[in-house]
């Protein structure tokens, strides 16, 4: 009973070095999470069949491996097309999809009438903050305190909001 215990608590302890190889291999924090909580879970239930003086990290390491390799896998074959079309249309069917871009257009249209509409003072801290300016440069620009840039932006974002407010489905 005790190599058991002992065995859960030096699993738990290696957490804080598994999260990080986790994320690494995920690259998504929420994957990494439930890549880390199955491999722990996997470790304990099969600790019967860790062979006590092997490495315990790389033993867990191993398993977190391969249960990412298994999971890609299953979604790799998850995502493949078969085509059982007569004529293999899919297969078969250009590489390319001609869109229809008017709507999008007109979308655009309405977006910059919307912003255009902006008062001055709203739309130009609003339109740096869109081109990527971070708040911090914009009121250095514009010689404004940080509060009134970020108030502004805020501003502008919910008249926006409200004009554009018919491709809002709510």
């Amino acid at each position: 009973m005790g190599t058991v215990i002992n065995f859960q608590r030096l699993v738990v302890g290696m957490i804080s070095n598994l999260k990080p190889y986790a994320l690494n291999l995920t690259k998504n924090i929420e994957d990494a999470q439930d890549l880390l909580q199955e491999t722990v879970y996997r470790a304990l239930t099969n600790g019967e069949k860790y062979v006590e003086g092997t490495n315990l990290k790389a033993w867990l390491f191993t398993i977190m491996k391969n249960i990412f390799i298994n999971n890609y896998r299953r979604n790799t074959k998850r995502s493949t097309l078969i085509d059982t079309t007569d004529n293999l249309y899919f297969i078969n069917a250009p590489n390319y999809i001609a869109l229809n871009k008017g709507e999008g257009q007109l979308v655009m249209e309405d977006l910059n009438k919307a912003i255009n509409s902006l008062n001055d003072e709203y739309r130009v801290p609003f339109m740096m903050h869109f081109e990527g300016f971070k708040y911090q440069e914009i009121a250095e620009d514009l010689e404004l305190p940080l509060g009134t840039v970020k108030s502004r932006i805020f501003f502008a974002r919910k008249e926006l909001k409200n004009q554009l407010d018919i491709y809002n489905p709510a």
